[in-house]
């Protein structure tokens, strides 16, 4: 059944109807299609912020007629069968618009298990060493309270005779009654003969108030749970976390609605500060949040009356936007950003979905670009309290590095660019069923075999099975090490097309897209200009504190992406440095684990505020030896091979071998 958004009676609109999803919606003459979609709640993937450049949001016009959207980007077999791009297209009729696969947006893999292969042993979250070590204290608890009834002798306010059963009975001082508590007190009171349970959020340091947030009839002590949330730019995750156990109870993740709007930080900001952008942003953020907390709701089977707090993470500017703070003096120099700290805020406030008693806890941000996700991720991997000597790493459009122990903590941020997201690559796209996370080579006829996530035809690569294939294609001898194609190689695979030198990993009938899904060499220089940035951005670092690789104790992989790099590969083309494998250690999503831990335990939360002060952050651009650094790395693996003596050994091997 056709589902219409708005109204589309007015002769003057043109009505607009996307498929596959069945969604009609009226537009006026000259509207932009893109931001139609956007209207629609249809998403199309629009890496640039639809500028038109990266050519990723590509619609088919079944019927009717749109202006402009005919670039280079597209082909003219491409133009025949009705493809424009949808950012430079404008209505001119009533249209019937389809989505096609390699454009539309697949969130199922977000919430799929891991599987992953040659990559980093993953470290769980251990509850009962968190008991052990008495760091179960969480920010809020119960009490049940049998409270003796009033008389004539006896008629204390409710409120009055609430806090001193609390002082009398749990040695309970200092304690402050919200004012929608108040409002509740009288029935509730009296709903069950004043037999209640009080919720009590304790401070985060001695000599505070505890607040009494909520209260309810009976004995709902063994009901107590809290969500964590990590707000990423390309996706959101929630947590249903049971404050009596410890266990996860529900869990789901959803691709930011942001994304449409820009994928990275800087078109956010650039889209916040248009005419009511900041709003917008904020509340399709919100909404996303709202969406998933409903399904974990659902999925744990429990009353959302139960849950007594939020605990967010997410990046600087995430931040900014989900609090509605105007972020535009971040991509201004000298990069301020609004607050570092922020105070604890009702959730019914931002727009979530939960009681008034519940406060949303965010988490600080260090700088504009390094932010509390990251933050989350240094107390959630305990790297504050380790002696060892440990790089942390997170690795998305922008990479984020921490260098430390519990004695002192060292911080950078460094733009990667989109490339291992997908963006820049001419079949990139994110980790979605279709993209290519597995390659390989025949070393005899360049033959591929790819393997793609689901199992499926490809549409595309993402960025684990980019490094993949960039290392295999090198270590084959496909591409040198600056990254461009062997042409005297005797395969049809390695073949030119426009001026550029490509290799065809699956031909058109192979495909879900019915083109050729290619690796061109302007893919292969946006990645060794990404993990260049990176590895420069460690090597900086490392210098900047006086160490070097060999002082490292262990790697911290954090993200998703973390999750299904393989190491060695990743160390082929000099993106991780290169260390004993058995040192590299993946925690999963950091920032959604230090939103966990800060929902179990006070003591997380007491702690942040003085890592985050001792935190020292370094401006790469601003140091003078990372351009230095930089340009060094832009070979695979890097100008000075003696900086990764094992991927030495192996190429002189292979090339004693090609020799006899």
């Amino acid at each position: 059944m056709n589902r219409s958004v708005k109204p589309t009676g007015n002769e003057d609109m043109q009505k607009v109807t996307f498929y596959p999803h069945n969604i009609s919606i009226s537009a006026e003459d000259g509207d932009n299609l893109l931001r139609v979609a956007m209207e629609a709640g249809v998403h199309v993937n629009a890496s640039c912020g639809g500028e038109g450049i990266c050519g990723k949001c590509r619609v088919i016009i079944e019927e009717g007629t749109v202006e402009g959207g005919i670039t280079e980007k597209l082909s003219d077999d491409d133009i025949k069968k009705g493809y424009r791009q949808a950012c430079l297209s404008n209505v001119r009729s009533d249209l019937v618009v389809r989505i096609p696969v390699e454009s539309a947006i697949d969130a199922s893999v977000l919430n799929m298990p891991l599987s992953p292969r040659k990559t980093a042993r993953i470290k769980e979250f251990n509850f009962e060493e968190l008991k052990e070590k008495g760091l179960f204290v969480p920010p809020v608890e119960k009490r049940y309270l049998e409270l003796p009834e009033p008389t004539v002798q006896d008629n204390l306010p409710d409120v009055s005779r609430l806090v001193s059963y609390l002082k009398a009975t749990f040695d309970e001082h200092r304690l402050l009654v919200e004012l929608p508590v108040i409002r509740k007190v009288p029935d509730i009171f009296r709903k069950e003969g004043f037999r209640v349970t009080a919720t009590l959020a304790r401070p985060v340091h001695e000599g505070r108030k505890t607040h009494i947030i909520n209260i309810q009839p009976g004995d709902t002590t063994d009901r107590n749970y809290a969500i964590a949330m990590d707000i990423g730019t390309t996706t959101v995750y929630g947590q249903m976390i049971d404050l009596i156990t410890g266990n996860v109870l529900a869990q789901h993740g959803e691709f930011n609605g942001q994304i449409s709007y820009g994928e990275d930080v800087i078109s956010r900001i650039v889209y916040a500060e248009k005419p009511g952008g900041l709003d917008k942003l904020h509340d399709v953020v919100i909404k996303t949040m709202n969406g998933i907390i409903k399904k974990i709701v659902a999925q744990a089977k429990i009353d959302p009356d139960e849950i007594s707090t939020i605990t967010i993470a997410g990046n600087t500017t995430m931040t900014q936007l989900l609090l509605k703070v105007n972020p535009r003096y971040m991509r201004r120099s000298p990069y301020v950003p609004a607050s570092t700290l922020y105070p604890p805020v009702k959730a019914v406030s931002l727009g979530i979905d939960l009681g008034d008693h519940v406060a949303a806890l965010v988490y600080p941000q260090i700088s504009s670009y390094v932010g509390g996700d990251i933050v989350a991720g240094v107390m959630g991997s305990g790297i504050y309290r380790s002696e060892e000597l440990t790089l942390y790493m997170d690795i998305g459009t922008n990479a984020e590095i921490v260098i430390g122990n519990k004695d002192w903590l060292a911080c950078a941020a460094c733009s990667a660019g989109p490339a291992f997201e997908g963006g820049g690559v001419k079949f990139g796209m994110r980790a979605t069923k279709g993209a290519i996370e597995d390659f390989s080579i025949d070393p005899v006829t360049f033959e591929p075999m790819n393997i793609t996530i689901g199992n499926v035809r490809p549409k595309g690569i993402c960025g684990s099975g980019l490094i993949t294939m960039v290392a295999t294609l090198f270590e084959a001898g496909v591409i040198n090490n600056l990254g461009k194609f062997n042409r005297d190689l005797n395969t049809r695979r390695i073949r030119e097309t426009d001026g550029v030198y490509e290799y065809v990993l699956a031909w058109a009938n192979e495909t879900q897209i019915d083109r050729d899904v290619v690796i061109a060499e302007p893919d292969i220089d946006n990645l060794i200009r990404a993990k260049g940035a990176i590895y420069s951005g460690c090597m900086t670092l490392l210098e900047e504190v006086g160490l070097t690789v060999q002082n490292l104790e262990r790697i911290i992989l954090a993200g998703g992406f973390g999750s299904f790099v393989d190491l060695e590969k990743s160390i082929t083309i000099g993106l991780l440095p290169e260390i004993d494998l058995d040192k590299i250690t993946f925690i999963g999503n950091g920032s959604l684990l230090g939103a966990k831990m800060s929902c179990l335990t006070n003591r997380i939360r007491s702690d942040v505020v003085e890592v985050t002060r001792k935190m020292t952050n370094f401006e790469l651009s601003e140091t003078a030896s990372y351009m230095e650094n930089y340009i060094a790395a832009l070979f695979l693996p890097h100008t000075d091979m003696n900086n990764f003596p094992k991927v030495k050994e192996r190429f002189e091997a292979r090339k004693k071998m090609s020799n006899i």
